[in-house]
């Protein structure tokens, strides 16, 4: 399934269920949703604020908008 994800961490984090740790998908792609499967090692190389999106064959693909703008975070800039 196609998606937009939008990270806003950048690797998995541990939490304790039932007294075994497990790891957390902290960005999004991961098959085995809510639990890490690895998957984070193809979203080290994207850029903080910005948002891509993955198609089914695991593809990255920069997110613009239909006027070809790249879509950044949704933080206000300055001028705003």
């Amino acid at each position: 399934m196609a998606r937009l994800v939008k990270r806003f961490r950048t690797r998995p984090y541990a939490v304790k269920l039932g007294g075994q740790t497990a790891s957390i998908c902290g960005c999004g792609p991961s098959a085995t949703q809510p639990f890490c499967d690895g998957t984070h090692k193809i979203t080290e190389s994207e850029a903080a604020g910005r948002l891509y999106w993955h198609d089914d064959a695991g593809q990255r693909h920069l997110a613009a908008d239909s006027d070809g703008y790249y879509i950044r975070s949704d933080q206000q800039t300055q001028d705003a």
